[in-house]
């Protein structure tokens, strides 16, 4: 079989017939070269005929490598000959030896990448193998991480390459066992989870990043009131002084008066003293000790506040909890369990 042959068969019958309908019909087509000739398929399209003989002899080898069994070989030789020509039939060709290799992911790649150019780019056969190859893949061999991620600007990886950037949501067919999902933006936690999946089941959920931040604040909002309390305690204190200053002089006046009486030597004639002055002394000073003592009080009081309600800087938590859950999943082909798990 060549990488070079032509459609045969019904499909040139076909082409006939429409040809020969549009002629009746008086219909003519513009050919797409001015040869006339029928445009070429994609995959030809920019590649000399020189790199096209030798991806065509690569390829022949082997395909004799892959009949005798010689996986290794055979790979090493499909994956040249693509490097020289990237034609559809051989990526079918590479994806049994890979199955056979139990390489299950790599095979289903280049069975995908054989896909890509749509319906009619294989010969039926090929193309209704590779589509079965891969169902059978996806539900015997792989499975299937989907995330979403919807933080602008964050990096989701997957095993430490890099998968897509949020906001969105992507999925991939991955080998079964437990995998790493990171995701990472500047000012940001990063959440790394790992995810365990079995094959044919699939692991979905939405990672959520939190933000890594200083915040600073204070006890009470209402950061006057400790001071407050501080200058309450030093009036208290300063009170305190003017009554004992009082209570001073007031002293001073009784024993002025006192003394005066003495120097008047009138013995019983004299009038008494009404003591007022040192009573008035003896009452500021006991009230001048109280606001000393309340004033102090205050003072300490006021201190301990202002220090509690200092502002005090700290980090922001990472809430990037895990939440799993399990949720029946029914197809048409099998039925199992699909695990969510919610970051």
């Amino acid at each position: 079989m060549s990488l070079t042959r032509t459609r045969r068969g019904g499909r040139a019958r076909l082409g006939l017939e429409l040809s020969l309908c549009a002629v009746l019909l008086g219909v003519h087509a513009a050919p797409a070269h001015a040869d006339g000739q029928p445009p070429r398929p994609p995959w030809h399209q920019g590649v000399p005929e020189e790199r096209k003989q030798k991806a065509e002899q690569l390829f022949q080898e082997g395909r004799a490598l892959h009949r005798s069994a010689i996986l290794a070989e055979a790979r090493a030789k499909y994956e040249e000959a693509l490097r020289y020509w990237d034609h559809p039939e051989l990526r079918v060709y590479l994806g049994r030896v890979l199955m056979r290799s139990g390489l299950p992911l790599l095979a289903y790649e280049n069975l995908q990448q054989a896909l890509r150019w749509g319906p009619g780019a294989l010969e039926p056969h090929l193309e209704a193998e590779a589509r079965a190859s891969m169902s059978d893949l996806a539900r015997r061999d792989l499975a299937m991480i989907e995330l979403r991620c919807d933080e602008p600007g964050a990096t989701v990886l997957l095993d430490g390459k890099p998968w897509f950037v949020g906001p969105g949501a992507e999925r991939r067919l991955v080998l079964p066992g437990e995998h790493v999902v990171t995701a990472r933006k500047q000012g940001y936690y990063t959440v790394v989870r790992p995810v365990a999946v079995l094959a044919g089941k699939r692991a979905s959920g939405t990672l959520r990043l939190s933000a890594d931040a200083a915040i600073t604040q204070r006890r009470w909002q209402a950061a006057w009131a400790p001071w407050a309390v501080v200058g309450a305690g030093g009036a208290l204190g300063l009170l305190g002084a003017a009554l004992t200053w009082q209570a001073n002089k007031h002293h001073d006046d009784a024993e002025q008066e006192l003394q005066g009486l003495f120097r008047q030597a009138c013995g019983l004639e004299c009038a008494p003293s009404d003591g007022s002055a040192y009573d008035r002394g003896r009452l500021e000073n006991e009230l001048a000790v109280g606001s000393f003592v309340a004033g102090g009080a205050a003072l300490i009081t006021g201190g301990v506040l202002v220090y509690m309600n200092w502002p005090r800087s700290y980090r922001t938590d990472d809430r990037g909890d895990v939440k799993i859950e399990l949720a029946p999943a029914v197809s048409d082909s099998a039925a199992g369990l699909s695990t969510r798990i919610s970051f």
